[in-house]
């Protein structure tokens, strides 16, 4: 009787067999670089490198860092260091979140002008007010109904820098 493999080695079998996505094969191990990896970690490196290797796929090492200048060089040498000691290599697929900001800055500003997107000022506990439960249904945002051009605008002083964390 064969080993039962698992249900994402099942799905990506099935999307190979069917030809999706060209039968490419990508995972993505994305951490953050801003500490020391804990064992959930290694379990993450050896699934999706893993399942890259064993369907002739990639796995990109992509570490998110969405803020570069407060990341430390040495988490980030010692997560490629832990890769490579579980016996994997990313090769040349080692890529930073932070080299995407631009375009997902575009991309946000796309959605706040087609209004399928807006600039939330709720606190983290108005927020939890407001999410609603597995049995009550949640609230929206009473910033939900801002103008496109008062969003835009608040989006700009972000990255401006205008406004404190949080």
């Amino acid at each position: 009787m064969a080993e039962p493999q698992h249900f994402l080695a099942q799905i990506i079998a099935q999307h190979k067999a069917e030809g999706r996505y060209g039968g490419r094969v990508v995972t993505r191990f994305p951490p953050e670089p801003n500490g020391s990896l804990h064992i959930g970690h290694s379990k993450s490196i050896a699934l999706n490198f893993g399942l890259a290797a064993q369907f002739g796929g990639v796995c990109h090492l992509r570490y998110d860092d969405t803020n570069p200048e407060t990341e430390e060089q040495e988490y980030v040498a010692s997560i490629l260091e832990a890769v490579r000691w579980l016996g994997f290599d990313p090769g040349d697929k080692i890529f930073y979140a932070s080299d995407y900001f631009a375009p997902l800055y575009d991309y946000a500003n796309l959605l706040i002008r087609k209004g399928l997107a807006y600039v939330c000022e709720l606190t983290e506990e108005q927020t939890r007010e407001h999410r609603g439960t597995v049995t009550e249904a949640g609230r929206p945002s009473p910033f939900r109904e801002r103008s496109v051009v008062e969003n835009l605008a608040l989006f700009a002083r972000m990255l401006a820098g205008e406004f404190p964390e949080g």
